[in-house]
């Protein structure tokens, strides 16, 4: 018999369960590091490589070929993560102990700074599987209506402390997810066309207002504007998030003070 004659007192199943583990643990490697293809290298405080990035080596540079005739990236590469470095940062060492927090020096919401911070991504924006940007204004889309819920448009929109700021008159669609993504907002109520998005997720929607906890009346004009009316990049998707994520701190002085 082959079982006998050939591997003789040779345990097959000690065998596969330690092929398994040698297996698993070069999965594991593998996963890792390739999960260092982004933000890697890393920088310590004082702009310096710090002194041990991680238990595995930073992977070999892969070139990537980006869909729709957007080129190539390369990562990881220093030369890559240096052009998305942002070096215009209000900010201040709290210490001068690696890893202390940072202090925001100027007005942080329109710095981009703490919880108002955004990444420099791309300044186009994101395609479905056609090509196509995928969110819309849902003026232009003549195939899409309001089928159930509340219908935000034409409701005016109140702030965190209470105050009108302007009123809905449109609503911008992912189209393929088919999912609200953002309002629009005139913020003059004679219709100026002086308008701001603002993201669905950060706003709750009334019977007779649309409520933005995160902002006050004085942070509505610095909300940050898109290029074009009927398109929105992942970069400015990214600062518009950002402003009203901050807001939550940063709108008023009393919301960045322990509370008792």
């Amino acid at each position: 018999m082959v079982g006998v004659t050939f591997f003789g007192d040779f345990d097959l199943a000690s065998a596969a369960i330690w092929l398994f583990w040698i297996f698993f643990a070069g999965l594991v490697i593998y996963l890792q590091t390739e999960n260092m293809r982004e933000g890697y290298p890393l920088r310590a405080d004082d702009d310096e490589p710090p002194a041990n990035e991680s238990l595995w080596p930073v992977p070999g540079a892969k070139t990537f070929h980006l869909r729709d005739g957007r080129g190539t990236l390369t990562v990881p590469s220093r030369e890559y993560e240096d052009s998305k470095m942002r070096t215009d940062l209000a900010l201040a060492a709290s210490s001068a102990a690696s890893g202390s927090p940072w202090i925001p020096t100027g007005d942080p919401m329109i710095d981009g700074v703490g919880p108002a911070s955004w990444a420099p991504r791309r300044d186009a924006p994101e395609l479905d599987a056609h090509g196509h940007a995928k969110i819309k204004p849902m003026a232009t889309l003549s195939e899409f209506h309001v089928s159930a819920g509340r219908d935000p448009r034409g409701k005016a929109v109140v702030g965190g402390d209470g105050e009108v700021v302007g009123r809905v008159i449109d609503m911008w669609i992912d189209v393929p997810e088919q999912m609200v993504r953002y309002l629009t907002v005139d913020l003059n109520p004679e219709g100026s066309g002086k308008t701001r998005l603002i993201p669905m997720n950060m706003a709750k929607i009334g019977s007779d207002r649309v409520t933005v906890r995160s902002l006050h009346a004085h942070n509505w004009d610095n909300v940050p504007t898109t290029k074009k009316a009927d398109e929105v990049t992942v970069l400015e998707e990214d600062k518009i998030m950002a402003y009203y994520g901050g807001g939550t701190l940063y709108a008023a002085p009393s919301r960045s003070q322990p509370v008792i």
